[in-house]
């Protein structure tokens, strides 16, 4: 079975913003660099970790999503474009314009706090500091990179007559070239994108921020309902590990195999 790499994405700044890439290197047991690098505290968790943050900008550790912004509870941050610029961020909204900071800067962080608020709602504990940990701020604290089909996404689109774009489902990968969602039958099986390899781990499960037009930041469809009566759960795209890494690029050929148990990691 032979596909291949669509597009390449990553998101520094955890559920706030996005940028495509052309290419970028994998490494064995390790996300995408710089993605989820940096997440926003709300205030309900910064109130927990006064004591050890004091005035800094980086926590001990991995913390759940809960503990920070998410689209799920905040849909006007799914229009949020934009990503690395040099030794900073360049973040785009409709409605806010672009901002630039650079995230060790404390006064550049409070701008970006100034900046999220009138987008963040009113009902939720609000925007509170802009913060990096020793790993990545992702969903799952497995070493994982997320991997969407194409093939799979165009099933949806048709399913419900609209285009829905890649950017809602904030995955790292996209592949073309299967059939839809055979790549929730994937789990075990290794995936080699040039001289990559990556072998699946588990399906993602999805949230309320799928429903999310990422043009307006207002929601627009029950993604989890659809997908559930699509396929018979909330799942869209998978999780893999790097088992052996290389440079990938947009255009690579893409092979499925399955997977030498020697080569999986524990």
């Amino acid at each position: 079975m032979t596909g291949r790499l669509e597009q390449i994405w990553r998101y520094p700044v955890k559920s706030i913003g996005r940028e495509r890439l052309d290419h970028v290197r994998l490494t064995r047991a390790e996300r995408l660099p710089f993605d989820r690098h940096w997440a926003v505290l709300h205030e309900t968790t910064l109130e927990r970790l006064a004591d050890q943050l004091g005035d800094g900008d980086e926590i001990a550790g991995w913390m759940p999503k809960s503990a920070f912004l998410r689209g799920a509870a905040g849909p006007g941050l799914q229009a949020v474009s934009g990503g690395l610029r040099g030794d900073g961020l360049a973040l785009h909204h409709p409605d806010l314009g672009t901002i630039t900071v650079v995230p060790h800067d404390p006064a550049d962080r409070d701008r970006l706090i100034d900046w999220l608020r009138p987008i963040w709602p009113d009902d939720k504990p609000a925007p509170a500091r802009l913060v990096s940990g020793p790993e990545a701020l992702t969903d799952t604290r497995k070493p994982y990179v997320s991997i969407n089909a194409i093939d799979s996404l165009n099933s949806i689109e048709n399913l419900l007559g609209k285009r829905l774009g890649t950017e809602r489902w904030r995955g790292n990968l996209w592949i073309e070239g299967f059939d839809p969602f055979a790549e929730l039958n994937w789990i075990g099986k290794t995936i080699r994108i040039g001289e990559a390899e990556l072998v699946v781990r588990e399906p993602i499960g999805r949230c309320a921020a799928t429903s999310v037009d990422t043009d307006t930041g207002a929601p627009d469809i029950d993604m989890v309902r659809t997908l559930t009566e699509a396929n018979g759960q909330p799942h869209f795209g998978v999780y893999a590990e790097v088992t052996r890494g290389a440079l990938i690029a947009e255009l690579a050929e893409i092979t499925l195999s399955d997977t030498d148990a020697e080569a999986i990691t524990p």
